[in-house]
């Protein structure tokens, strides 16, 4: 099997290059071009010294923000539901074990999500890389989880059972209104790095295999903040504990970052 890992780093050593002004500018414009980016909310392709830095740009001017829980991306909906019995799915006939995604170190909390809700944001590599925080939240600790990187678009997720299993992928535990909450960033191939804003000791895609924990007394985020982001697309997993939320999303449908996705039920 092809070390997705390996190919990972190595695109990722390419895109994080920064090549003379003119050569840059045409493999920007290449690329910009190949998957058909809209730049219309960004700086001018040629400002971007390098690949990573137009993989990950920055919104030139904030979003607004509307009211309630908002999707922390520029995603797809692969897949949303109910968690029954620890299951989730990644697709429709291909299902993986929250007690699985979630690791060992936090098997206390998988029962606490019988019947809550999970969302599948998918980022293809033309979407906007960076995620924010959809509500405002008291994060309790991050966990760093090295693993494969397959790729997460349609093909794969319908061709690998418990793809988000397998792959690389930090985990952010968080409560809102006394309830629980699940930010799981997944990992994917050439997607060379994740990064965690608050947490600058994540190192993701490297060749440790060490399960890492992060934990918080006083930590709170507000929603919209900078979460973090990928390099090149990949997929942003929530899930959230029975009572939290009252979704407002379809699967299938596409969605902004700064668009809300949901109510809080929890604390009315």
């Amino acid at each position: 099997m092809i070390c997705t890992n390996q190919i990972s780093r190595i695109f990722g050593k390419f895109a994080q290059a920064s090549f003379p002004a003119f050569l840059q500018k045409l493999i920007n414009k290449a690329y910009v071009k190949l998957m058909k980016l809209d730049m219309g909310e960004f700086a001018p392709v040629e400002s971007y010294k390098s690949l990573n830095a137009l993989f990950t740009r920055a919104l030139k001017q904030p979003r607004a923000l509307q009211e309630g829980v908002i999707s922390p991306v520029d995603a797809f909906i692969t897949k949303m539901g109910r968690v029954e019995r620890d299951t989730l799915f990644q697709i429709k006939g291909k299902s993986y074990s929250l007690k699985k995604l979630l690791t060992s170190n936090y098997a206390d909390c998988e029962p606490e999500f019988e019947g809550g809700d999970y969302v599948n944001f998918y980022l293809s590599p033309k979407d906007y890389h960076r995620y924010h925080i959809p509500c405002d939240m008291q994060v309790l600790s991050v966990t760093h989880v090295p693993g494969k990187l397959f790729p997460v678009n349609l093909k794969y997720l319908k061709k690998i059972p418990g793809l988000f299993v397998e792959n690389e992928r930090v985990i952010i535990e968080a409560q809102v209104e006394g309830k629980k909450l699940f930010l799981i960033l997944i990992g994917a191939l050439n997607v060379g790095q994740m990064t965690v804003e608050f947490e600058k000791d994540i190192q993701t895609n490297v060749k440790s295999g060490v399960i890492k924990k992060y934990t918080y007394r006083e930590l709170f985020v507000e929603k919209g903040e900078l979460l973090g982001y990928f390099k090149m697309g990949s997929t942003v997993v929530m899930v959230s504990q029975e009572g939290l939320f009252d979704l407002d999303l379809h699967e299938g449908s596409k969605v902004r970052f700064g668009e809300a996705i949901a109510a809080i039920k929890a604390g009315r």
